[in-house]
């Protein structure tokens, strides 16, 4: 492995250790020029399914893709890192266990939701406006009183905690 530092090519790992649900394997390493420190994660390479598009073709799975647009919904939300991995780590097996040599995009955009959901909903309805092209504010309010149907009484009062913590005194955010 280079490191990322100095690019040497003479680099050693000081640690390793089991990541995620145990399918990564997270490593620190050090260079033997400049003696940095860096992470690396280590993840078994499988043949994911094709990605059929909306227009029809077919394209490979892109996991940077699928983090980007869950990062994206995600932005500025109390969302941990690990949370986020975790939910791309569940929706990889998820496509891994379809057996399918290809996936309809649509499934795994609905597959994105669903974690999402779960996550944030805030992030929920940012995604799902952009996935399902909302026209107008009705559409928004459709798709949160529909979200409020599903809500479990623990989970609407976790949201008004996060909502009432949202704000400091001075009205700004913090």
């Amino acid at each position: 492995m280079r490191c990322p530092f100095c690019g040497a090519q003479d680099t050693k790992v000081i640690d390793s250790r089991l990541f995620g649900d145990g399918d990564q394997v997270r490593r620190r390493r050090q260079c033997s020029v400049c003696s940095e420190r860096f992470t690396t994660y280590e993840t078994a390479e499988l043949n994911l399914p094709r990605v059929i598009k909306q227009d029809g073709s077919r394209v490979p799975f892109d996991g940077r893709k699928l983090a980007s647009g869950m990062t994206r919904a995600l932005e500025k939300r109390p969302v941990r890192t690990e949370q986020v991995e975790d939910a791309l780590s569940r929706i990889r097996r998820r496509l891994l266990a379809t057996g399918e040599r290809e996936v309809a995009s649509r499934q795994i955009g609905e597959w994105v939701m669903d974690e999402l959901r779960a996550l944030d909903q805030v992030a929920y309805v940012r995604f799902a406006s952009v996935y399902r092209q909302f026209e107008d504010v009705n559409a928004f309010r459709e798709e949160i009183e529909r979200l409020e149907q599903q809500l479990s009484p623990d989970a609407r009062r976790r949201q008004l905690d996060l909502l009432a913590g949202d704000h400091s005194d001075d009205g700004e955010e913090s």
